[in-house]
Order: structure tokens, then C-alpha cells, then sequence
């Protein structure tokens, strides 16, 4: 390799040498051209050749780092390909290992798995904030515990625990509220009325008709709740 690039340059230099002065050696590039052309070679053969020579020394490790390094770059241009996939993928895998985590679908709809004790535990957010709930159809609305409640700030008067809610558990009174958002997986909805259950009245939020009502659909399907944007 070093004696073919040696030749080349010294053709280089005939050129320049035999040439007539002209601002062109054949017509094609000029001397200051052609002896910038050989001085770049020069230098270019001179590291192609050092670096030729330590990889031919250690020639069966070199080519299994090669290797190695090519497979890296194979799994990068598929995994950047595929990452939508590869994305749907592991947020299932998440979902398994952790119930109540919601988990998006290719089609937008978001997945919630049942948990062992057989309810769908959904982890929800509320004002940007993350709250747990117990997916309730029977809930005429969506209801937090005063506990939860008074951590996200949400603390009604005495006066204010006036409304009735039919739940799942039966009857319970309540203070009307409106929350700013109320988020499941990718599905937002602003300005959801909801409710404050009183002190004692409830062990958990329930995810009720007045979110699911705005959404295109939900159903059971087997061990999944799934969840349609609106």
C-alpha cells in the first residue's frame, strides 16, 4: 500500500517538474494544486500506513474489535429504527411488572393491568401531581379522599360536604370541586369536576364517570382496562 502511494506522489512531483510553467499541469490542475496534493498524500499515506501496521500486528484481536464495534453500530441503526416498536415493547413489559402503570398503545389508547387483589389500580396525575386511584364505574364522579385531597392543597369546609355520591361501597356526601387536569398515561383532561369525599369516608381515589365519560370508550378486556382518548 505504502510503495503504491509513493509512486503516485512521485508521479506528482515528475509533473511538476517537467511542467512548462503554465497555470496548468494537463490542462487540469494547477502546480500550486498538485504540490498541495502530494504534500496532503504524503502525510495521509504516512498515517494510513502506521495505523495499517499496528492493526496487521495484532490482526485476529483488531478484527474481533472491529467486529464488535460493527455489531454496536448495527444494534444503534435498529434500535433507532425500531424505537417506536421497541417503546411499545417495554411499556407492556412495564405495565406487567408493575400494575397501574399506564402504558400507551400504538392507537393512542392507554392500558392499565389488573392487579392481584383483582381491582384496577390506576396511577393517575393530578394537577401535574401523582395520585392513585381505584377505577370505579359506579362512581357517579371522580372522588378523592379528604386525605389526598389536603395534600394536593384541596382542603373544602365543613359546609361544603353537601353533594351525594353513589359509589360501588354505597352512599357517601362530598364537596364539588373542578380540577385544573386530571392525567392517565397520555390522556389529559382539563377542567374535570370532581369531589372531595368527608374525613374517613373513602380509603381511595376513585377514577369515576365525570373523566370517563370524556373519553371514546373504555372496556375490560381479559387481565387489561383499556383506556380510548377522546
Amino acid at each position: 500500500m505504502i510503495y503504491l502511494g509513493l509512486a503516485a506522489i512521485a508521479l506528482v512531483l515528475v509533473a511538476l517538474v517537467l511542467s512548462d510553467g503554465s497555470d496548468s499541469v494537463g490542462g487540469m490542475l494547477g502546480p500550486d494544486q498538485l504540490a498541495s496534493l502530494a504534500w496532503t498524500g504524503t502525510i495521509l499515506i504516512l498515517v494510513v500506513a502506521g495505523f495499517w501496521r499496528q492493526f496487521t500486528a495484532q490482526l485476529g484481536a483488531n478484527l474481533r474489535a472491529l467486529l464488535a464495534w460493527a455489531l454496536i453500530g448495527l444494534a444503534l441503526v435498529i434500535g433507532y429504527t425500531e424505537r417506536d416498536r421497541i417503546q411499545g415493547v417495554s411499556s407492556q413489559v412495564l405495565g406487567a411488572v408493575r400494575p397501574g402503570t399506564a402504558t400507551t398503545r400504538a392507537d393512542g389508547a392507554v392500558t392499565i393491568v389488573r392487579r392481584a387483589d383483582g381491582d384496577f389500580r390506576v396511577d393517575a396525575e393530578i394537577n401535574g401531581r401523582a395520585q392513585p386511584f381505584l377505577f370505579d364505574t359506579g362512581a357517579s364522579s371522580v372522588v378523592l379522599t379528604a386525605e389526598n385531597a389536603a395534600a394536593l392543597g384541596l382542603t373544602p369546609a365543613a359546609s361544603e360536604f353537601t353533594a351525594r355520591v353513589s359509589t360501588a361501597n354505597g352512599i357517601t356526601y362530598a364537596a364539588p370541586i373542578q380540577l385544573d387536569s386530571l392525567g392517565v398515561g397520555t390522556i389529559t383532561e382539563r377542567r374535570v369536576n370532581a369531589m372531595v369525599a368527608k374525613p374517613g369516608a373513602l380509603t381511595a381515589n376513585l377514577l369515576g364517570q365525570t373523566f370517563l365519560t370524556r373519553l371514546s370508550g373504555y372496556e375490560v378486556r381479559g387481565d387489561r382496562l383499556i383506556l380510548s382518548p377522546p
